[in-house]
């Protein structure tokens, strides 16, 4: 009876060992990225049988990551006290836009909004906020990056901020990040969807640009094929998008921060690259979803000056923010904004063109 019961468990551990081979081998599969499509399961939960025709709807949000306080516990203190749902507005300032930042922050106060921060790049910024009772973070030295950080222009900083948003993703905060050429007029906080990755304004100027369209391109000497259908759309504004602490979203912040760091681009441009390219030969493309905000609601600075302020209607709508990021003259029509839609001085946009001088 005992050789018996021997012969039994070998056989029984013959098969277990054949099992653990199995998924030992299944395991170096997904970890190779041979198995996109468990690995997503694992992750996503169970399975689901496909619904009735018209029914069925694809996961739109990716979940968030654990927050990992280990990365900056400096940082995570000051957001722990700040941010309201974990969600906060972010702007990096050097003494370089202090003009326009008094502006920014000002109108933050008006409306009251508590959750932001200026993440200070110089001292003489951060002794700016102190003194206007701003919230502000210093960042500890960085040798790679302060020099950039302490004398570069709007582009120069505005490449920087990939890099240090992701510590604020890491921490689990989801971060509306904003260029300080902006004016706030109500709460961003109650017009976002929450619902993507990146939630994004628009340089687009109407429905078609903003959202999208389908644009035919001519070439007659196809003949019958001259058409040729192409879908459009015009980029993000890098200077403010809604972004949540997940895994597509801290994947975008390394690819464009990676990419500006080896290429001399336009951190706009390569922002909407990795977010819009496909996956094709030679390239793995980003899996993050995106939304476009309502651009009457964040408003650029083109839909303000060339369509909103000569239509009588148009004008009497509030926006969310005005983003100044058409026109060089920022800082004198920041203030016709606020004169305009705070102060309610009806001719206050009305000496400048509705491009540059």
């Amino acid at each position: 009876m005992l050789k018996s019961d021997i012969v039994g468990i070998t056989e029984k551990n013959a098969e277990l060992q054949k099992q653990v081979r199995e998924i030992t081998k299944k395991l170096r599969l997904a970890e190779q990225g041979k198995d996109h499509a468990q690995e997503q399961f694992m992750v996503l939960g169970e399975q689901h049988k496909a619904g009735p025709f018209g029914t069925v709807k694809g996961l739109r949000t990716s979940p968030t990551i654990i927050p990992d306080e280990s990365v900056n516990p400096r940082l995570a203190k000051i957001l722990e006290d700040i941010a309201l749902q974990k969600e906060l507005i972010v702007a990096l300032a050097n003494s370089n836009v202090r003009a326009m930042l008094e502006v920014w922050f000002t109108s933050i106060k008006k409306v009251g909004i508590h959750n932001y921060l200026v993440v200070a790049l110089d001292d003489g910024i951060a002794d700016f906020c102190k003194s206007n009772d701003v919230p502000f973070y210093k960042r500890d030295p960085d040798e790679g990056i302060d020099t950039v950080a302490r004398t570069g222009g709007n582009h120069a900083v505005s490449g920087l901020k990939f890099r240090i948003l992701r510590e604020f993703l890491q921490l689990g905060y989801s971060v509306l990040l904003s260029d300080v050429d902006i004016v706030y007029l109500q709460n961003p906080f109650d017009h976002l969807y929450r619902d993507s990755d990146v939630e994004s304004m628009t340089d687009g100027h109407n429905n078609m640009t903003a959202y999208g369209y389908n644009d035919v391109f001519d070439e007659p000497a196809m003949g019958w094929a001259r058409y040729a259908h192409t879908m459009r759309i015009w980029v993000y504004n890098s200077g403010f998008f809604y972004i949540r602490p997940t895994i597509p979203s801290i994947e975008l912040l390394d690819r464009v921060a990676d990419r500006l760091s080896r290429q001399s681009a336009w951190d706009q441009a390569v922002f909407n690259e990795e977010l819009y390219f496909p996956s094709h030969p030679g390239y793995v493309g980003l899996h993050a979803a995106k939304r476009t905000m309502d651009f009457y609601l964040f408003m650029n600075s083109k839909v303000l000056f060339k369509t909103v302020r000569k239509d009588a209607n148009l004008r009497k709508l509030k926006p969310v923010i005005v983003h100044v990021n058409y026109h060089p003259n920022k800082l004198p029509r920041m203030k016709a904004v606020v004169e305009f839609y705070v102060n309610g001085k009806k001719d206050a946009l009305e000496p400048f063109p509705d491009g540059s001088d």
